[in-house]
């Protein structure tokens, strides 16, 4: 599990005492790992929401899976409808904790090309989500 929490450096007075949880969002549906994409596309549906949380049989989150990467998925060649979320997920995270600062999250975020992060407590449990503002 790769838990980002960085030190901080000087950025602009605004973002500098902000932390991710002054601005996360509530974490939303989790779901399994084992569920299929097809079960998973559903659920967003159903849930109205562009991302699920993806949590292992120990209730720990092990990702997050946007509609939009789960369509790309679908639509590709090595697509079937046995595919778990867990076969897609590339390992564990990222992640960020409560306590990052909103000015380091944001780096990684685009430093991974990720649009939304889990934000997860020292256990591994999910607390929200940290996505970028539209």
């Amino acid at each position: 599990m790769m838990l980002v929490q960085m030190q901080p450096r000087s950025t602009d007075a605004t973002a500098a005492g902000r932390t991710v949880a002054d601005a996360m969002d509530t974490a939303g549906p989790q779901v399994c790992d084992d569920m299929t994409v097809e079960v998973a596309l559903s659920v967003m549906a159903s849930a109205r929401t562009g991302h699920l949380l993806v949590c292992d049989d120990s209730g720990l989150c092990t990702g997050l899976v946007t509609r939009s990467r789960l369509a790309v998925f679908r639509d590709g060649s090595a697509y079937s409808d046995r595919v778990q979320l867990r076969d897609i997920l590339s390992g564990r995270g990222p992640f960020t904790s409560p306590v990052t600062t909103i000015a380091e999250a944001g780096h990684m975020m685009r430093h991974s090309d990720v649009d939304a992060l889990p934000v997860v407590d020292e256990y591994g449990s999910a607390l929200g989500v940290l996505a970028l503002a539209r």
